[in-house]
């Protein structure tokens, strides 16, 4: 008995059941052998506009050549193994932006809805990996005459892309790029985002969240630019950017961090590889008005082969008499959202 038990629990992992939407939904998404759907976008668009049940798409081992549009709310894309369930696309945002007037479709996931998880995915935009620099002709270009521009291959590459939705977590993903801009959840008005056990690289700006984001236990690796992670809270002062056990490495000379628009960042027990510059993240020149001052804190980080100055404890500055204790998920998006519950 205890033989078939262990038989029919293992056909329900292999082959989820597909329930209805009250109860909510399962969905197997495989390239070959049992499954629901072959992609992933015809089981998204399967789904009803909205659920008040979570709708789980299970996303077999495979390499799935889509580039995601995700617009209707609670809804989880599970791989079933994170290095070998690859979602990818190759797209270079400034040769998109030639033909439409906005971001909406210039990453191979594009998010505009809320109540959005992530788990077990390698997701990413490989036209850094792919091209050389080119020159196309661009309709919306008008400061040339010819209207051509060049694409290059160390331009914005985004792997994920947010437009409005909010309470959007990844578990254990990878999100790969050449370039900039890799991971890119943008909402400043009400955006809250957390990230959790998850890799990340590319160049300048490649983890770039606007609103509230929580990222633990996340690893970045910079191939290129000029600084590895960014922020924009210039909605409300409350905004932030918290990074908690996390490591740092890249090329020979790699910079942490930079804005250019208020921003607010705290790092707490990171630490950082040798090759990181002695640079401490810093302001871009700009016109846009800073009206919050600079707002970096750290608490007990250290760098493989000697510490800096610029990131010594100085958390103490921070508002409320702020301590380490007291950083959490929830404490970052002001008790609005707990992912560990959902």
């Amino acid at each position: 008995m205890q033989g078939l038990r262990a038989i029919i629990v293992s056909l329900v992992l292999l082959y989820p059941p597909m329930v209805d939407a009250q109860n909510g939904i399962y969905i197997v998404v495989g390239k070959t052998g049992k499954c629901d759907f072959r992609t992933i976008q015809g089981a998204i668009n399967s789904l009803p506009d909205s659920s008040s049940m979570l709708r789980t798409i299970y996303i077999k081992k495979g390499l799935y050549q889509e580039k995601i549009y995700l617009e209707k709310n609670n809804i989880a894309l599970v791989g079933e193994d994170r290095e070998s369930t690859v979602i990818r696309q190759a797209i270079a945002r400034d040769e998109w932006r030639c033909g439409h007037n906005d971001d909406w479709g210039v990453a191979t996931v594009n998010i505009n809805s809320s109540d959005i998880s992530l788990k077990n995915l390698t997701i990413t935009n490989n036209y850094g990996y792919e091209n050389t620099d080119r020159t196309v002709y661009c309709a919306s270009d008008t400061s040339h005459l010819s209207r051509m521009r060049l694409i290059r291959k160390d331009g914005h590459q985004m792997a994920l892309r947010t437009m409005n939705g909010s309470r959007i977590k990844a578990v254990n993903c990878r999100f790969r790029a050449y370039a900039g801009d890799t991971v890119s959840p943008w909402n400043t008005e009400d955006g809250m985002f957390y990230f959790k056990d998850c890799i990340m690289e590319g160049g300048v700006d490649f983890y770039c969240p606007r609103g509230w984001a929580y990222a633990e236990g996340c690893q970045f690796i910079a191939n290129i630019g000029d600084a590895a992670i960014w922020h924009d809270g210039s909605k409300y002062q409350d905004s932030k950017t918290v990074l908690v056990n996390c490591s740092f490495d890249g090329y020979k000379g790699f910079r942490l961090g930079r804005y250019h628009r208020d921003a607010q960042f705290y790092l707490v027990n990171c630490n950082f590889g040798s090759n990181m510059a002695d640079k401490a993240i810093y302001l871009v020149p700009t016109n846009n008005k800073i009206l919050w001052g600079e707002r970096i804190y750290y608490y007990n980080c250290h760098r493989q082969g000697g510490d800096f100055a610029w990131f010594q404890d100085n958390l103490h500055n921070a508002p409320n008499n702020l301590k380490a204790d007291d950083i959490s998920a929830s404490w970052v998006f002001g008790r609005r959202w707990d992912p560990l519950l959902n």
